[in-house]
């Protein structure tokens, strides 16, 4: 084989003339010709800087502190047996809910606390991956991200605080069963489209290996209990400041356009090059679905859709919006109840879905697994609306 033909059969190779490059070209052109011909082209790059440095400011840093509280909360709810506790209690609800092994529980557990990525680990690990058959495995990409940085978005939806004085405690608490119920869609829609490609029966392939780590029995660190308290702590604390550290490029550049895509222009109509100032494109698109976007999910103003689109890649950046839309009265307890819910469910699925499939070896299942989730993410939202109405009413 001559090393043209190599050149040709390498995955990773294109060449230097395509169509891929005329589209972004022509993409990339649209965007910012669009926003500098409405804003003006000083004005547009004023804007975008002052608006990713206020945002590093204003909403990374709060982030990373959130994180950094969470990840010492879930290290110590970690050493000291409180997750190994709620596992085994979970565990007998997971076949007839979801359909998967009680140990994925664990992966429910681990996303929840962390990110997306965190049930990769599990999946490796050959006493886990003993439990599940085949057509479940691949299944755990739609539960995992379900939960990812679950904690996080929790705690910083009830930290927002309201103009009106209205706690976000129940609307984060009820987000969270619209996720639960997202979840359930996505990961039996999943195992519907696996179970025709595996079958039932099989059992993953693994060495041979002890399970019964992940039910009967937990590692603990070395030391006396004073010492793994402090340890457990500040090594969660350090794994917050890194996933705080992770959200900076989402935030910043996501959230950037966003806004800018979101937000109108200063008071008078007149673009002044300050932060978060925008074409308002996003809410003329969401007024003419508003008559869709009402009913399902309940949204106050057309300018709530940002937020799970912009879940879809990012979810430390979708949240990274909210504050403001409830500064501004554009958005109440139903919004956050919908926004938690959609920010746990899709967690920037579109941007973790490729690789986490191909880590599992189910790279070929990974389009059954965005349509599944995404169905599953629409779910939570509605989900979260209409429990949030009902338990309104009830009190």
């Amino acid at each position: 084989m001559d090393s043209k033909e190599q050149i040709q059969e390498h995955p990773n190779i294109k060449k230097v003339l395509s169509l891929e490059s005329l589209i972004f070209a022509l993409g990339f052109a649209l965007l910012f010709g669009y926003l500098g011909v409405k804003m003006g082209a000083v004005n547009m790059l004023n804007t975008m800087m002052q608006t990713a440095y206020h945002l590093l400011l204003d909403t990374v840093f709060y982030i990373m502190a959130l994180a950094v509280l969470a990840g010492a909360l879930s290290g110590l709810l970690t050493e000291f047996g409180i997750v190994a506790v709620i596992n085994k209690i979970l565990s007998p609800l997971m076949k007839p809910i979801y359909d998967l092994p009680g140990a994925s529980v664990v992966g429910i557990l681990a996303t929840y606390l962390s990110d997306n990525p965190a049930i990769l680990t599990l999946a490796d690990d050959q006493g886990f991956r003993r439990y599940f058959k085949k057509y479940q495995l691949p299944a755990l990409t739609n539960i995992g991200t379900s939960f990812g940085m679950g904690l996080i978005i929790t705690s910083f939806m009830i930290g927002i605080a309201s103009p009106t004085g209205e706690s976000f405690i129940k609307p984060a608490l009820i987000g969270n069963l619209g996720a639960i119920i997202g979840s359930v869609v996505s990961v039996r829609l999943m195992l519907r489209f696996t179970a025709k490609e595996y079958g039932r029966a099989e059992f993953c392939e693994v060495e041979e290996s002890n399970g019964v780590m992940y039910t009967d029995y937990r590692m603990v660190r070395p030391g006396s209990a004073a010492s793994r308290f402090m340890s457990a702590m500040l090594d969660g604390g350090k794994t917050g400041v890194s996933m705080g550290v992770a959200v900076i490029p989402g935030v910043l550049i996501i959230c950037t356009f966003v806004l800018m895509l979101t937000n109108g222009p200063a008071d008078g109509g007149v673009y002044t090059g300050a932060a978060y100032e925008g074409v308002s494109l996003l809410p003329a698109i969401g007024d003419k679905l508003q008559f869709i976007l009402k009913p399902l999910f309940g949204f106050t103003s057309s300018q709530d859709i940002s937020v799970p689109i912009t879940s879809l890649g990012a979810a430390g950046a979708a949240i990274g919006l909210v504050p403001k839309l409830v500064q501004d009265g554009l958005a109440n307890g139903n919004d956050v109840a919908v926004f938690t819910a959609m920010c746990m469910c899709w967690s920037g699925y579109l941007s973790t879905h490729v690789a986490m499939m191909d880590s599992l070896g189910c790279s070929k299942m990974t389009g059954k697994a965005i349509i599944s989730h995404t169905i599953g993410g629409l779910c939570a939202g509605v989900s979260a609306h209409w429990l949030y109405m009902l338990l309104s009413m009830i009190g």
